[in-house]
């Protein structure tokens, strides 16, 4: 049996998007044809293949060990293909693309500065940037749909298979607004009961290191809570109320710089995750991405230095 004539490329665009959606119903609804339609192809493909890609139950489908396998060459080729017919359209893609996925952990700096320093060097380029946790993220990374992901993620199960690349460690902190009672109170009369908190998105590896802060000193968080991986959001809220925010010190440096947030000091040392890129080594990088990736290092080491704005 000749492999390369039997399995087409909508096996694997249907392939691509079952194990994306994790529902038959649902990649039907993004391929725009009936569910039946995606079963039988699905079944044509695990035919050919002699191997089950899903595991069917209830509330969807996950991916085998013999699909996860599959998954590391499928997504790469349909993307080499997706690169190679965009490579010959002559103008619309010339200025190139680089499709990035951002953690909340440098949104607020490194990454604005990264753009800045890409845009100035290369004015026809087009950053593409995708905010979400790391899993999400990751696993768009598998399928070809992000050429980089930037941020804490060494602790996310999604990122077996990867490739990642460390550029600096981050600690977490505790910030305030200015005038916040507990700025007044001495750190040993410290104490965070009664104060609203707000957290990263439980399940994300950067909560992990938010919990740590907790475990390691025995203080019990508040049970009132606002859970979310929104920089904006949990900007403005800790600003207009009294709540304490757990955030990477990447998120708050500038604030803090400017007097615009305080920090609040109970004695708690967190010794810091690993910030770094993470990319998908069985899909070369493009162009773009190549100049994403020099940047990313660049800008990384004058952070460490100190030097970024």
């Amino acid at each position: 049996m000749n492999i390369d004539t039997r399995i087409k490329f909508r096996h694997l665009l249907c392939f691509l998007e079952v194990a994306r959606q994790g529902s038959l119903a649902r990649a039907a609804d993004q391929m725009a044809v009936s569910q039946p339609a995606i079963s039988k192809t699905l079944k044509e493909l695990e035919d050919l293949l002699d191997a089950s890609l899903f595991d069917r139950s209830k509330s969807g489908v996950s991916l085998t060990e013999a699909g996860l396998a599959f998954m590391r060459y499928a997504g790469p080729c349909v993307q080499a293909l997706r690169d190679g017919v965009n490579s010959l359209r002559e103008g619309e893609y010339a200025a190139g693309m680089v499709r990035v996925g951002v953690l909340s952990t440098v949104e607020g700096l490194l990454v604005p500065e990264v753009v800045r320093r890409l845009h100035e060097r290369h004015p026809a380029l087009v950053v593409s940037v995708l905010t979400g946790p790391s899993a999400y993220l990751l696993s768009q990374l598998r399928v070809g749909e992000l050429d980089l992901v930037v941020g804490r993620m060494t602790e996310s199960p999604e990122i077996q298979g990867l490739s990642f690349e460390h550029l600096y460690s981050e600690s977490m902190t505790l910030v305030v607004r200015p005038g916040h009672p507990l700025l007044e109170q001495g750190r040993e009369g410290r104490t965070l009961a009664g104060f609203p908190l707000v957290l990263p998105l439980a399940g994300t590896t950067i909560r992990k290191h938010a919990d740590s802060l907790f475990v390691q000193s025995g203080i019990s968080p508040p049970r009132q809570r606002l859970e979310t991986l929104s920089l904006t959001l949990s900007r403005r809220y800790v600003m207009s109320s009294d709540a304490v925010w757990i955030a990477p010190m990447d998120a708050v440096r500038l604030d803090l710089r400017r007097g615009e947030l305080a920090e609040l000091d109970l004695g708690l040392q967190e010794p810091g995750g690993s910030v770094g890129i993470c990319s998908n080594a069985s899909l070369p990088l493009s162009l773009a991405a190549q100049w994403c990736v020099e940047v990313l290092r660049e800008a990384a080491a004058d952070y460490r230095e100190g030097r970024l704005p």
